[in-house]
């Protein structure tokens, strides 16, 4: 092996190089060893850059996540998770959606990667009804269904024949049946999805209308009461945990969650979509700018 040593004229370098009992001596002034290392220290650069570059084009290539949303909160919440997603090399793009049908239809026909608009409840039952072979993959928050008026400061002001709107889809229908019944202005029967013809006990004479989620903000003007979704009640300038005259309890089982296709529930992906939006920038996000409109985290 060589051996380095400091022999020989001022300024050299002897390099003794040891071949079974014979010995070479090699000597190398100073200046061309620091030319030899710099040469080395630039070729070690050189190729940390490549390697990074290299690293760089692969996660690139990653691909690109098409994720369905509502509006608010639920864009909000992946434009967060959005931000992790990228540094691993995915493109994200967020598709916006103002009702409950499309987005599991377009999920199903492979316009989305995955859909983040609905709860668990409401997933199961368009899976059973459209024959969907969709799942859930993550749960996100819990949106409470609140009750809102123009008219009457509280639930004890509601007058008789007064008009209640609620939701027409079948989940939130029976959600919002159940909320009635819970402050006391109605009974309905047993049942998971009941309707405003399920109503056994009907003290006020209330007429309830169904209509559909979205629309139901701005029914408030002609309504006595009407009960919203937070997402669509956000979205109309109304704070649930400040302009709700009544509202679900905080642990609702009616989680958000992040839907995909069965067969896609296991890719690289869509684990990454998981991981992102079940990251702690995504619940302090959660806490810090949502928990105040009346929306918690469910992880």
């Amino acid at each position: 092996m060589p051996v380095t040593s400091k022999g020989g004229k001022a300024g050299e370098t002897r390099r003794v190089v040891r071949i079974g009992r014979s010995s070479m001596i090699w000597v190398q002034d100073r200046q061309e060893e620091e030319e030899d290392m710099k040469s080395f220290k630039a070729f070690s650069l050189f190729a940390l850059a490549v390697s990074l570059l290299a690293s760089a084009a692969c996660a690139a290539d990653r691909g690109k996540l098409i994720v369905g949303v509502s509006p608010f909160p639920h864009g909000e919440i992946v434009k967060v998770a959005a931000k992790q997603l990228e540094k691993e090399g995915y493109r994200v793009e967020i598709k916006e959606f103002n009702d409950y049908v499309t987005p599991n239809m377009a999920l199903a026909d492979g316009s989305l990667s995955a859909n983040f608009f609905q709860h668990i409840p409401y997933l199961e039952n368009m899976v059973k009804e459209k024959k969907l072979d969709l799942v859930w993959v993550a749960k996100i928050h819990i949106e409470p269904l609140g009750v809102y008026s123009r008219k009457v400061k509280g639930i004890a002001d509601v007058k008789k024949g007064a008009t209640v709107a609620i939701p027409n889809d079948p989940t939130n229908c029976a959600r919002a049946l159940r909320l009635l019944e819970k402050v006391g202005l109605v009974k309905v029967k047993p049942g998971s999805l009941v309707t405003a013809r399920d109503i056994t006990d009907n003290p006020k004479k209330l007429k309830v209308v169904e209509l559909e989620a979205a629309q139901l903000p701005r029914t408030l003007d002609d309504t006595d009461i009407s009960v919203v979704n937070t997402n669509f009640a956000v979205e109309a300038g109304l704070i649930p945990a400040r302009d709700a005259i009544a509202i679900e309890d905080r642990d609702s089982p009616y989680t958000n969650v992040v839907a995909v296709r069965k067969a896609d529930r296991d890719k690289p992906e869509i684990k990454a979509l998981v991981r992102a939006m079940n990251s702690p920038a995504v619940k302090k996000f959660i806490e810090t700018e949502l928990v105040p409109k009346g929306i918690v985290p469910a992880f």
